[in-house]
């Protein structure tokens, strides 16, 4: 199994399953993807991977969802755990939802639904080559 996951969180199950298939097509057995429908099931899958030995690296969220927005969560994951790349996925989100996602989250990336595969991929390698490059883009 590999040490180092990409985890994708939406509420939307066919959006997961997509995003899921598209990484593995591209990164093969790479990384340990692993899907979440919400925030707080994200939260119990990231615990697992750390009492499995896993590394979380990449986390993509949608910012629209029950219970707590993207940008929130992300914020969360960015205190609790700095070294993940987060990237927000949405076909929602106004302006000053993106502005505090790449202020108070660090977010790498915000693509707009629907995404393309390439420039999902492109952000996510470029990411985990620079993890500390700041901004917003894609």
């Amino acid at each position: 199994m590999p040490k180092e996951a990409i985890l994708c969180v939406d509420d939307e199950a066919i959006i997961v399953i997509a995003m899921k298939q598209e990484l593995k097509s591209h990164f093969g057995s790479t990384y340990y993807l692993e899907t979440a429908l919400s925030a707080q099931e994200a939260f119990v899958k990231i615990d697992e991977m750390i009492e499995n030995g896993i590394r979380l690296v990449v986390i993509i969220s949608d910012w629209l969802m029950p219970g707590m927005k993207g940008d929130e969560f992300l914020r969360r994951i960015h205190e609790k755990y700095p070294h993940v790349v987060s990237i927000l996925v949405t076909g929602q989100a106004d302006a000053e939802a993106i502005d505090r996602a790449m202020r108070d989250a660090k977010i790498k990336a915000c693509l707009k639904k629907p995404w393309r595969s390439k420039d999902l991929i492109a952000v996510i390698e470029r990411a985990l080559v620079n993890p500390l490059s700041p901004g917003c883009g894609g």
